[in-house]
């Protein structure tokens, strides 16, 4: 019985139909994406003619997790600097994260500061598309808004767990649900035709180990995470600090000295995005330009 109610829960995330839709516009930039004879200019016409949108995607890419040293005004420096994936991307969280932060603050501001340790991370180990990394920080938590939005009644039993067993939210999404949020968080990035460097971070974020291609992607997320809550960063009730994969701490590779170094880099830079939101409508400012 158990058992069937763990199946109708794995069926019903699967089915996701309470999250907002992508726009059409996806598709067309995924097909786009995979034309090798795609020109920057034509993605970025592409894009500018939803103006809402393309505000939203400039507001992203300016902000300060991405770190770019001057202000990037047009599309198509934006898609040079970032590349299709990324772009793409960008363009689902500009899609989902405004409804995520109406929905559940913290989890921004968690998900937001994840994605800041990652770029810092990703840099400082020569990673060759930090931003893709980034991307992954900023979107790896998505299956806890599925989980939110699909089984209400679920999720509410989950935040009592965490409170009155005091355990992990990932260890009460096991107990109630037979799956957590970070398989639910792959599913989602498949659905979307994320590309495997998204898809594997978001769904190994939790054990690294579990990541056949994007170890060392999976690897920065996973330690992203954990930095970013046990610096108290947005995570509400839940507050454990999930285990580091000492595999991931291997792959990584990283100094006490050089983590010194991040931290305080980190530390200046979640500074910098501590007042940054997701209100990103018609009130972005400079031009908007393909």
């Amino acid at each position: 019985m158990l058992d069937e109610k763990k199946d109708g829960f794995r069926k019903a995330l699967r089915e996701i139909n309470n999250l907002p839709t992508l726009p059409g516009i996806v598709s067309k930039l995924t097909k786009m994406a995979e034309d090798p004879d795609t020109t920057t200019e034509q993605m970025g016409k592409v894009i500018s003619k939803d103006h809402i949108l393309a505000a939203k995607l400039l507001k992203l890419v300016n902000s300060a997790f991405y770190g770019f040293p001057q202000r990037i005004s047009s599309l198509d420096s934006a898609i040079i600097l970032l590349g299709f994936n990324v772009i793409k991307s960008l363009i689902i969280s500009a899609s989902i994260f405004e409804f995520m932060e109406e929905q559940d603050v913290e989890l921004w501001e968690h998900s937001l500061g994840c994605a800041v340790v990652c770029s810092v991370l990703a840099k400082r180990l020569g990673v060759s598309d930090p931003e893709e990394v980034s991307t992954a920080g900023l979107i790896h938590d998505i299956g806890k808004v599925a989980i939110k939005m699909e089984l209400p009644k679920e999720n509410e039993m989950i935040g009592q767990l965490v409170t009155e067993r005091q355990i992990s939210r990932y260890e009460a999404e096991q107990e109630v649900l037979g799956l957590q949020h970070a398989e639910v968080g792959g599913w989602l990035a498949k659905s979307w035709n994320l590309p495997g460097k998204l898809v594997e971070p978001i769904s190994c974020h939790h054990d690294p180990r579990l990541a056949k291609n994007e170890q060392l992607a999976s690897a920065i997320v996973h330690f992203s995470d954990i930095v970013i809550r046990g610096l108290g960063y947005g995570h509400a009730d839940d507050i454990w600090v999930p285990p580091l994969s000492q595999r991931a701490w291997r792959l990584l590779d990283i100094s006490p000295e050089d983590l010194d170094q991040v931290l305080d880099e980190i530390e200046e830079k979640l500074w910098d995005v501590k007042g940054f939101s997701l209100e990103i409508q018609a009130n972005t400012d400079g031009a908007v330009t393909s």
